[in-house]
C-alpha cells in the first residue's frame, strides 16, 4: 500500500497560479458565485492551512489550481498541501450543459488510505481530446482541487472546443498521473447560426429523454438502453433525478437513511444513485441537460408537502431542517453532483435557460418546480382546483414566465425550425375520472397555461414541441386550448398549436398503480382517452418503464417510445412501443396518430372505434333483444290464452 503523504504547495506558486486552480472547478461556487455574503470564511480556511503547515511540511512544487469556487465560495487556492495517499473515481465520469465552444466536466476524486485533514485538498487534473485513443496534444486541459468541501467532486469547464463536434477526455490525480479515471465521451452542441441542414453533420438531432428515478422500485435499465441501444447525441432529465422520500423496496435495493434534510442527506442519496451501472454508463457515454434540482416532494417557493419555515414546518425532520434550509442544501448537492452551469451569477437559483442548436432548433429548458413557483398540492389543502383559474397565479413566476415568452419569439424570429420545450410535469389537460384534475401539473395553474397558448397563437410560434415528466405514465397529445372544440378537432388535428410528448418514470411507479398490468393499464387509457374533456389527448399508456427519443430534422421530428420488460434485475430487455411523428408546419401530430399502431397502451382513435363498434353492437344487440322480446311476448300472448305463464325472459 502506498504511503499517505500530504504534499507541500510553495507559496510562490499559490501567490498567483492556484488562485486559477480554484476557480476552475465549478463545484466550488456554483450556484453562488454573485453572493460572496454567502461565502464561507476564507481567512479561516487560510488559518486552518497554516495550522496544519506546522505539522505537514513535505514539498510538492509544481502543481497548479484552476478550480472553481465552492458554493460558498470556498477557496483553497492558497493550501500549502495537497492530498498525496490516492484516490478513486468512484462514480467514473459525466459531461453536461454544453455550448458549441465548451462543455462542462465532472467527477468524483475520493481519496482511498483515509480521508485528510479538512484543511488538505485533492488535486485533479483533466485532458480533453478530439479522439478516442487521446492521442495528440490535449485541445484542453487543467488541474484542480477538490475538498470535503464539495464532497471531492469536481466540475471543470472545458474550452476551446469546435462546435457541433465529439470529444473524449479523462481524469487524473496530479501526484500520480497513472491513476486514471475512465474515459468519457462528449461533445459540443452546433454555433447558432449553423445552417439546420447542416446540423449535426446534416444527421437528425436526437434526444433521450427522461424522468422520475427511484432506487427502490428498479434499475435504471432505461439509461442503460438508450445509451447502448439507440443512437441518442444528448440525454434530457425533466425532474425526479432522484426521489428524497423513502419507500420499502421488494427488489433488494434498499435506500438507507431518511427522508432528505441536510447536506450530508442530499450528497449520500445522490452518491447512492450514481452507482447503477445504467446511470453510469448513460453520464460517461453523453452530455447531459438537466433541470429541476431536486429538494423535496411537492415543492413549491415556500415549501413542500411537509415543511415550511413555521415551526411546525421545521419539525418535520430530526435534523430541525426548515425549508430554506433544506432547499439550500438540496440545491448545493444538486450542483456539486450535476455537470449543470450557474446560469446567472446573480441569481443562484435559476437553472431555466436556452441552447441555441444552430437553425435547427432551440432547446427551452424550464423551472416549473423550483423557481418562484404558487403554492400546489400539498395533500391536505385540497382546495388548489378553486384556485387554478386566478390570473396572477403562476408556476414559474413573472420573471422565467416573461423570459420564455421572449425566448419563443426570439426563436422564432432567428429562423430556427423548431421550438423544443423541457419542463417537468404534464401541460395537457387530464380529466383523470373521479379523482378530477392534477392540480400539482399545468391543470393547477390553468391561467398560466393560457397565456402560454395564447402567446404561442397570437405571434403564430409554429413548431413548439413541449416535453414533460413526472406523471409515471405515457401521454401524447396535441396542443390545444382546453375544451375547445370550435377551433380545434381532436380527429383530423386541426386547429392545434403544438404538440406534447410526456414520458413515463425510469422506475418510480405508475400512475395507474404499482407492476400494473398492461391489460389492466389499458383499461384505464381507454376511459382517459374518450373522456371528452380530454380531446387533445391521443395515446395513453400506464404499465411500462421507460423513456422515449426525440429526433428531429429539417423536415419532421418524430418520437419513439421505449419500453422496459423489466426492471427488477439489471438488463436491457426493451422495445419501442409507439412512434409518433410531426411534420415542420403542421404543429400537430401526423394523422394516423403512430401510424395507426400502437405496441402498448390505447390510441385516441382506436378507442373511439372500438366504443363507436361496442356502440353499435350494442344497439344491434338492444334492437335484436326487443325482436326477440315483441315474438316471445307476440308467443306468450297466443300461448298465455291456454298457459296463463309469464315468458321467461319478461319474467
Amino acid at each position: 500500500m502506498r504511503p499517505m503523504i500530504f504534499v507541500s504547495l510553495s507559496f510562490a506558486l499559490t501567490a498567483v497560479s492556484a488562485t486559477a486552480l480554484l476557480d476552475r472547478n465549478l463545484a466550488y461556487s456554483s450556484p453562488f458565485v454573485g453572493f460572496p455574503e454567502l461565502a464561507r470564511d476564507t481567512k479561516a480556511i487560510e488559518a486552518r492551512h497554516i495550522e496544519h503547515a506546522k505539522r505537514s511540511m513535505i514539498g510538492a512544487e509544481g502543481f497548479s489550481d484552476e478550480a472553481y469556487p465552492t458554493f460558498y465560495g470556498s477557496d483553497f487556492s492558497n493550501s500549502h498541501f495537497i492530498w498525496n495517499g490516492g484516490i478513486n473515481f468512484t462514480h467514473r465520469v459525466a459531461s453536461g450543459d454544453p455550448f458549441d465552444t465548451s462543455v462542462l466536466l465532472w467527477t468524483r476524486a475520493f481519496p482511498i488510505n483515509g480521508t485528510p485533514d479538512q484543511s488538505v485538498p485533492v488535486c485533479v487534473s483533466f485532458q480533453i481530446f478530439d479522439n478516442p485513443s487521446l492521442k495528440g496534444k490535449p485541445i484542453d486541459s487543467g488541474e484542480a482541487f477538490t475538498s470535503w468541501d464539495v464532497d471531492f467532486t469536481v466540475k471543470f469547464e472545458a474550452t476551446g472546443l469546435k462546435a457541433d463536434t465529439s470529444y473524449w477526455y479523462q481524469f487524473a490525480d496530479c501526484t500520480s498521473p497513472s491513476t486514471k479515471s475512465v474515459i468519457g465521451t462528449t461533445r459540443t452542441i452546433p454555433s447558432s447560426n449553423t445552417p439546420a441542414s447542416q446540423v449535426n453533420g446534416g444527421k437528425p438531432v436526437t434526444f433521450a429523454v427522461f424522468s422520475c428515478s427511484q432506487f427502490q422500485d428498479g434499475y435504471f435499465n432505461a439509461y442503460g438502453v438508450a445509451t447502448h441501444n439507440t443512437s441518442a447525441d444528448f440525454f434530457l432529465h425533466l425532474g425526479d433525478y432522484y426521489l428524497t422520500i423513502d419507500y420499502s423496496d421488494s427488489i433488494g435495493r434498499q435506500v438507507p437513511g431518511r427522508e432528505l434534510a441536510t447536506i450530508q442527506d442530499y450528497r449520500a442519496r445522490l452518491a447512492l444513485y450514481r452507482t447503477d451501472v445504467g446511470l453510469l454508463d448513460a453520464h460517461q457515454a453523453h452530455p447531459w441537460i438537466t433541470d429541476d434540482h431536486e429538494v423535496a416532494d411537492q415543492s413549491w417557493k415556500a415549501g413542500t408537502a411537509n415543511s415550511n419555515d413555521s415551526a411546525s414546518g421545521c419539525a418535520f425532520s430530526p435534523s430541525g431542517a426548515c425549508f430554506t434550509d433544506r432547499k439550500l442544501a438540496g440545491v448545493r448537492a444538486y450542483h456539486e453532483w450535476i455537470p449543470i452551469r450557474q446560469v446567472d451569477v446573480g441569481d443562484k437559483l435559476r437553472i431555466w435557460r436556452n441552447f441555441e442548436f444552430g437553425k435547427l432548433l432551440d432547446l427551452t429548458m424550464l423551472d416549473t418546480r423550483q423557481y418562484d413557483r404558487d403554492i400546489t398540492d400539498l395533500y391536505y389543502n385540497t382546495d388548489i382546483n378553486s384556485i387554478a383559474d386566478f390570473q396572477n397565479r403562476s408556476l414559474m413566476g413573472a420573471q422565467q414566465e416573461s423570459w420564455f415568452y421572449n425566448t419563443l419569439s426570439q426563436s422564432q424570429a432567428r429562423g430556427a425550425i423548431w421550438r423544443v420545450v423541457g419542463q417537468q410535469i404534464v401541460f395537457t389537460q387530464l380529466q383523470e375520472g373521479a379523482s378530477g384534475f392534477d392540480v400539482d401539473a399545468w391543470d393547477g395553474y390553468r391561467a398560466n397555461r393560457n397565456r402560454v397558448l395564447d402567446h404561442i397563437h397570437d405571434n403564430k410560434i409554429s413548431n413548439t414541441l413541449i416535453l414533460s415528466g413526472d406523471s409515471h405514465a405515457n401521454w401524447v397529445s396535441d396542443l390545444a386550448h382546453p375544451n375547445d372544440t370550435v377551433t380545434y378537432n381532436s380527429v383530423t388535428g386541426q386547429g392545434s398549436l403544438g404538440v406534447e410528448f410526456a414520458g413515463t418514470a425510469v422506475t418510480s411507479t405508475s400512475a395507474f398503480g404499482a407492476n400494473i398490468a398492461p391489460q389492466a393499464a389499458d383499461v384505464i387509457s381507454t376511459a382517459l382517452i374518450t373522456e371528452p374533456l380530454n380531446a387533445d389527448l391521443q395515446w395513453s399508456e400506464g404499465s411500462f418503464r421507460g423513456f422515449f427519443t426525440l429526433t428531429l430534422n429539417t423536415s419532421h421530428a418524430s418520437a419513439t417510445y421505449w419500453a422496459m420488460r423489466n426492471v427488477s434485475a439489471a438488463n436491457l430487455e426493451a422495445f419501442a412501443s409507439a412512434t409518433f411523428v410531426v411534420k415542420a408546419g403542421d404543429n400537430k401530430l401526423s394523422r394516423p396518430v403512430a401510424g395507426g399502431q400502437v405496441l402498448a397502451g390505447v390510441l385516441k382513435a382506436q378507442a373511439e372505434k372500438a366504443t363507436a363498434a361496442s356502440s353499435a353492437a350494442g344497439s344491434a344487440s338492444s334492437a335484436a333483444r326487443s325482436s326477440a322480446v315483441s315474438s316471445e311476448t307476440r308467443s306468450s300472448i297466443s300461448g298465455s290464452l291456454s298457459h296463463n305463464t309469464a315468458p321467461s325472459s319478461l319474467a
